[in-house]
């Protein structure tokens, strides 16, 4: 049983029991966050693909905040012998799926 659902501009695939990396969400660690826009549901029999989404309940727990690799850049003008490097380091929060659909997450996933 898989999902698709769309949170801060981007689409992951979710199992239950996946932990994901999503853009920066407001919540403490610990705490349920409810994902809202699911546009894809197979639970190993038959598919619902949502237009634009589905009434699908996909819930989940802040494990807590990551940080993504450095992202580094320069600019350079030739003619006038300047440049600027600069930098970027994108804030996670982390996020482990623990309900699809009603369908709880048993355990340690094999």
């Amino acid at each position: 049983m898989y999902a698709i659902i769309k949170t801060g501009g981007k689409q992951y695939r979710i199992a239950p029991g996946d932990i994901i990396d999503v853009e920066l969400l407001d919540g403490e660690h610990g705490s349920e966050i409810t994902f809202a826009d699911v546009l894809f549901f197979h639970d190993g029999q038959a598919q619902q693909i949502g237009s634009p989404s589905l009434s699908i309940d996909v819930k989940g727990t802040l494990l807590g905040r990551s940080k993504g690799d450095k992202i580094e850049s320069m600019k350079y003008k030739r003619s006038h012998h300047q440049y600027r490097r600069f930098g970027h380091r994108q804030h996670y929060s982390r996020v482990q799926i623990t309900n699809i659909g009603g369908h709880e997450h048993q355990g340690k996933k094999k």
